[in-house]
């Protein structure tokens, strides 16, 4: 039995199947990469179990210590809001912690160019394909700024050219971005969605990217968002043992 705190992997949740399936084969892939620490999984809503439920069960069970982590990109409504207000709920003798979102992360900026390269883009065309970074969208001016940096940042490690773009709530849209690196030149254009899973958002993405040459996979389950998850981890759980001990 191992005295590591329960790594509980917090989701969104959705209507649409893919997202839990995912989800969990995210999971599966941080259970492989670290078979010492248990890992749970909750979901906020649609699908169960539930964050509260996963709580109360692991209470039940004799858990003390817990790092709770978003599977969330940028910091807004959900890892502001309404995953502190669960986690307030939580049952008094669990000690819990909430881990920071997973982004931004240079392992993200890496698992995006995996799945440009895996939907057929060749590396050699980097220097002359725009991308477009294609994220949900958020009303939250903090988490639609860091998408913006990470753009920026994005482009200085070779592309042509790189331009945010999001599904919802923020602008511009995944085909308006697509449409204004074809007048910038770029001899080709590729979509990357900055999502986790698939879901009614990302497949608006997709409808976007019908005029680019290339929609990379969403993130999922791919190594380098393990990787992220896992740093994430230690870096919330050494804190929480430190004033254990103190």
């Amino acid at each position: 039995m191992t005295n590591k705190p329960v790594l509980l992997v917090i989701a969104h949740g959705s209507r649409d199947p893919r997202h839990a399936a995912t989800v969990h084969a995210l999971v599966r892939r941080v259970r492989c990469l670290r078979p010492d620490v248990r890992v749970e999984t909750g979901f906020l809503d649609f699908n169960v179990p539930s964050v509260r439920g996963v709580l109360e069960s692991l209470a039940v069970q004799g858990v003390r210590d817990v790092v709770a982590l978003p599977l969330l990109l940028t910091r807004a409504f959900h890892a502001k809001a309404d995953i502190p207000a669960v986690l307030a709920d939580a049952p008094p003798q669990l000690r819990v912690r909430q881990a920071e979102v997973l982004g931004p992360s240079p392992l993200l900026l890496s698992a995006l160019e995996r799945r440009l390269y895996e939907a057929g883009l060749s590396p050699a065309a980097k220097s002359s394909t725009g991308v477009v970074l294609a994220s949900a969208g958020s009303t939250d001016p903090e988490a639609i700024a860091v998408i913006a940096e990470i753009a920026r940042e994005w482009r200085h490690t070779g592309w042509c050219a790189v331009r945010p773009a999001f599904a919802s709530a923020s602008l511009p849209r995944t085909q308006d971005a697509v449409r204004e690196l074809r007048a910038l030149g770029c001899s080709r254009v590729a979509v990357a969605p900055y999502v986790l899973a698939p879901g009614f958002l990302p497949d608006r993405i997709a409808r976007g990217a019908a005029e680019a040459d290339v929609l990379a996979d969403v993130l999922g389950p791919a190594p380098e968002v393990a990787r992220v998850v896992l740093e994430r981890y230690e870096a919330a759980r050494v804190p929480a043992l430190a004033a254990v001990s103190a």
